[in-house]
């Protein structure tokens, strides 16, 4: 009797293999307990310089690749990573990152304050410098406040570093932030650089600030053989041309402790940050908030108890502004990324716009 064509014995059962060959495919992923531990100092175009066992007898440079198994996480300069493949060191070697470990830190900024998108720019950094010179170019006060709004989101101890105090008094600007009590040191031009050392020592800090503050001369003075590239400020407009292209990690002379220098900035944008916690980095007027202020108070609206706190004396009326300011922008109601805005009436209206 014929056999129909939907009749079959189980012997006749067979597997076809899949377009790419007949090898089953898992979704288990080598755990890779071999993989040698490495500190990424460096990013340039898809390859990473690390460090492979870093503060071990057996250091040594190594460049390498980002596994496919990671997906769309990125790596970034700071970030602890394990290391497999070629991990010599020898020239034209290639290791490969099959891991991060958990941060402890990052570091992160957005294009302006509506960008959905953040940028991790650093990670598991404890300190984070802020660079403004006090002149050529003119600090800009509301740039270091973003900046500290950062920092203490990313749980990292601020630093402010005054530079070119050969060319302005320092005392006003000090004054300014001496109610938050952020620590400060103060630099000059072929100046000694022992305070800031003691500041570093024995951490990973990331230099941040605007072009032309002097971050590229301090790291060739903390470090020697950095050779970083010096830019010039225009006359015209005062500002400093981009030099550094892009983060690298720098470990201070004896091992104690690490820079990071990064690219010069111009805007700093917080779309990442909760508008709840920008208050943290105004010590002088959280108190104020925590007493005066009515439940669920923005700190912009017309019954903020702030300005009472102002007009007693317990912080200044400048350190509100910049707070409000902040607080606007991050709320949309100021033009993405502009920092040269003047803080307006808190009536609707759009706020002036004045010297930075």
């Amino acid at each position: 009797m014929a056999r129909r064509a939907h009749d079959y014995d189980e012997d006749d059962v067979r597997v076809r293999p899949g377009r790419r060959g007949s090898r089953p495919r898992t979704r288990r992923r080598p755990a890779h307990d071999d993989a040698s531990p490495g500190f990424v100092t460096a990013v340039d175009r898809g390859r990473y310089r690390c460090l492979a066992d870093p503060g071990t007898d057996r250091e040594r440079a190594v460049t390498a690749m980002r596994a496919r198994e990671l997906g769309r996480k990125g790596v970034v300069v700071g970030d602890r990573v394990a290391l497999v493949g070629d991990v010599s060191g020898d020239q034209d070697t290639l290791a490969r990152i099959v891991r991060v470990e958990p941060r402890t830190s990052a570091l992160r900024r957005t294009a302006d304050d509506t960008d959905p998108f953040e940028r991790i720019i650093v990670a598991n950094a404890d300190r984070l410098v802020i660079v403004t010179a006090l002149a050529h170019p003119e600090p800009r006060p509301r740039m270091i406040d973003r900046q500290l709004v950062a920092a203490y989101d990313a749980g990292m101890d601020p630093l402010l570093c005054l530079t070119k105090a050969d060319l302005a008094d320092p005392g006003p600007l000090i004054a300014e932030y001496a109610p938050l009590g952020v620590p400060y040191v103060v630099t000059r031009r072929g100046g000694d650089l022992g305070e800031l050392r003691e500041h570093l020592s024995g951490r990973t800090s990331v230099l941040v600030g605007h072009s032309g503050v002097g971050k590229s001369t301090l790291v060739n003075a903390l470090v020697p053989d950095a050779e970083r590239a010096v830019s010039h400020v225009n006359a015209v407009t005062g500002r400093g041309r981009h030099t550094s292209s892009s983060a690298i990690a720098l470990e201070l002379p004896g091992g104690n402790g690490w820079i990071i220098d990064t690219p010069g900035v111009r805007s700093f944008g917080l779309a990442h940050v909760d508008p709840e916690h920008v208050l943290n980095a105004f010590e002088d007027l959280a108190e104020g908030a925590a007493e005066r202020c009515p439940p669920h108070c923005d700190h912009v609206q017309e019954d903020c108890g702030l300005d009472g706190w102002v007009e007693d004396g317990h912080a200044s009326q400048a350190r509100l502004d910049s707070l409000r300011r902040l607080l606007l922008a991050l709320g949309g109601t100021l033009s993405p990324g502009d920092d040269a805005v003047e803080p307006g009436p808190r009536t609707g209206r759009s706020p002036r716009h004045g010297p930075a």
